[in-house]
């Protein structure tokens, strides 16, 4: 059975219980045990317990990042509604997702346990990690700029997944130029609009064109559908990784159109 096949049967709960099964069990009106991790004979890295892991934090703590500064705008509520028609949802995951999404922007959401949670059940699996900061990132870049207090937020979710301030900074920059937004300055990730395929590689314009390709063979690597489905990530999400591998592609030939 999927892991959406255990939500609708009802026994997603039991096999994950903690703060990620009681936000499900909100979610169909049940009770979960808040303090149950996980069920007997379960370990965390189990591909159904990280795709239900996945799917359930990335809806709700964007929710979280969007009330970050205090309101919810229509730019926001919008992204969300991208991610869910990228993800091709059908209308029961659609309302599963938006129920997330409104749990996460609750004054009560605990969004330290749900990192800490995630993180126990991806088990070590960084690039699957990865890729859920930047699907945050794009979320507080859903109005054209990452405000203060967004900023403060996604420091903080970075900080409790295990990424320092520089690894975050390199993952904003990346994003930001991958949507041909802005690029961080002394004040904060604001600026000038700016799309430079050398930041969204982590590169320079001054970097050997050796150490580009390494640099773009990583990132291709770490954002290749097929490998992030085989750690976990739920198979609706494999647009997400397709656009990326090819923001990324489309950097490298730049790139090399320069050379």
């Amino acid at each position: 059975m999927s892991w959406w096949g255990k939500i609708v049967g009802g026994t997603v709960g039991l096999m994950l219980g903690g703060p990620i099964g009681a936000l499900i069990g909100a979610a169909f009106g049940h009770s979960y045990d808040k303090k149950k991790v996980h069920g007997a004979g379960q370990i965390p890295g189990d591909r159904e317990r990280v795709q239900t892991a996945f799917f359930v934090a990335t809806f709700s703590v964007m929710g979280y990042v969007s009330k970050a500064d205090g309101r919810v705008t229509r730019e926001e509520i919008d992204q969300a509604e991208t991610v869910m028609a990228e993800m091709s949802l059908d209308a029961n995951q659609r309302a599963l997702a938006r129920k997330l999404f409104r749990q996460g922007r609750e004054p009560g959401f605990d969004v330290d346990a749900i990192l800490k949670q995630f993180r126990y059940e991806c088990h070590r699996r960084s690039t699957l990690i990865r890729l859920f900061l930047e699907i945050q990132i794009e979320s507080a870049f859903a109005d054209g700029r990452i405000h203060d207090m967004e900023r403060s937020v996604l420091q903080k979710i970075a900080s409790s997944l295990g990424f320092s301030p520089g690894e975050l900074g390199r993952l904003v920059d990346m994003i930001l130029n991958m949507r041909g937004g802005y690029s961080r300055d002394h004040a904060g990730f604001s600026g000038k609009p700016k799309t430079d395929p050398y930041t969204v590689l982590g590169v320079t314009r001054d970097t050997p064109l050796y150490e580009i390709k390494k640099s773009y063979r990583r990132l291709m690597s770490q954002h290749h559908p097929d490998k992030l489905i085989s750690k976990g990530l739920p198979e609706e999400m494999v647009r997400i990784a397709n656009r990326k591998t090819h923001e990324i592609r489309m950097a490298w030939k730049a790139i090399q159109a320069q050379h």
